[in-house]
């Protein structure tokens, strides 16, 4: 397997975690035969100051003729001011939209090693394993008109899904389902929303596709509560994009840490991949970022893109070996600091690849 991939580490702790993915995923490839060509550009902040766009075309260009695209984050607080086409977030969306993958997937679990990182119960997260189908490129993040007319004191957005846009992240969600725990939940506000109407219409006519998946409906309030309360009662959940970003950044909470959870983008010309969590420019460049997040999307880029399952399942046991060992980052320590072994984000990296190897050897 030869494997082309663009990293855009982009800004804050960015660069920090994406080095270390970066590191695992050649470990690994190397350990596999296979052979992974990694070129970088800019994007966010950091092309905004070199290149006066959050997006330059050359990283376009790169990122349509890779195989798969691996993000850092973008952001920073210096461009709040700049108008939200110009901000490094742009910089992303528009990427997104280029590149065409219409469904962001996102897997919330709970690593029992973890579970006293989580403000919840115990017995209340334990056990959580979801995957979360967030559409990606309609909703009220794309639709218009949009204006914010600071002046008059107006602002509005436009949420807008066509009935192929709900199908189609409709069927990714179903066939996750099918291969999972085979149940569905979709999340909407059809008892207000007439676009959530279309969605729910949508999705339930999908479904008779898909008969020995069962199909819930939930309105989006009730959910907020109901990940919560009772997330281990939940396999895969489809939502449109503003709901998706809110619940999917809520779910962190089961696992102790944004740090901690991947993302991919699947459905377009050249898959996506990125870390939930955002640039944290409060502690950039101090060491103390999580990369296991970073690194297990990593994970995904093996097992959806490269199609290597037994190299993606190396690294999440790493993973979780690390874990078990009782190697933390600060953000994972925070319950009782005394208690373990707390590691810099570099180190953090360093103790994953060393364990990769180990598990490698013993496998083989």
């Amino acid at each position: 397997m030869n494997l082309k991939i663009l990293v855009t580490a982009g800004d804050g702790i960015g660069p920090e975690v994406t080095n270390e993915a970066v590191a695992v995923l050649r470990d690994v490839a190397e350990l596999g035969g296979h052979t992974i060509q990694i070129e970088e550009k800019r994007i966010g902040g950091v092309a905004i100051v070199k290149d006066g766009t959050p997006l330059p075309k050359e990283t376009l260009d790169a990122a349509l003729a890779s195989d798969a695209v691996l993000l850092g984050a973008v952001g920073g607080n210096e461009f709040n001011s700049l108008a939200p086409d110009k901000r490094p977030e742009a910089g992303l969306l528009a990427l997104r939209a280029a590149l065409g993958g219409f469904a962001n997937l996102r897997p919330c679990f709970s690593f029992k090693e973890l579970v006293a990182n989580s403000p919840l119960r115990p017995e209340i997260v334990e056990g959580t394993d979801i995957m979360f189908v967030r559409e990606l490129l309609g909703g009220a993040y794309f639709g218009k008109p949009r204006e914010y007319d600071k002046e008059k004191g107006v602002g509005y957005n436009t949420m807008i899904y066509t009935r192929d846009e709900v199908a189609r992240v409709a069927r990714v969600a179903f066939n996750l389902a099918r291969n999972r725990r085979k149940k569905l939940t979709s999340v909407d506000k059809a008892n207000v929303l007439e676009v959530s109407q279309l969605w729910r219409a949508v999705v339930t006519e999908v479904g008779k596709e898909f008969p020995d998946v069962e199909l819930e409906h939930q309105y989006i309030d009730a959910m907020a509560m109901h990940i919560m309360n009772r997330p281990r009662d939940f396999d895969v959940v489809v939502t449109e994009n503003l709901f998706g970003d809110i619940l999917t950044d809520e779910s962190g909470v089961i696992t102790g840490s944004l740090g901690m959870l991947p993302s991919a983008t699947i459905g377009g010309k050249v898959d996506l991949y990125e870390p939930v969590h955002g640039s944290a420019p409060d502690i950039a460049g101090k060491g103390l970022a999580n990369p296991l997040g970073a690194i297990l999307t990593g994970a995904m880029i093996l097992r959806l893109t490269a199609k290597l399952e037994t190299e993606a399942k190396a690294i999440q046991a790493s993973v979780r070996k690390v874990l078990e060992q009782g190697f933390r980052t600060p953000d994972l320590a925070r319950s009782n600091p005394q208690a373990f072994t707390v590691l810099s984000t570099k180190d953090m990296g360093a103790k994953v690849r060393e364990t990769v190897k180990q598990l490698v050897a013993v496998s083989s």
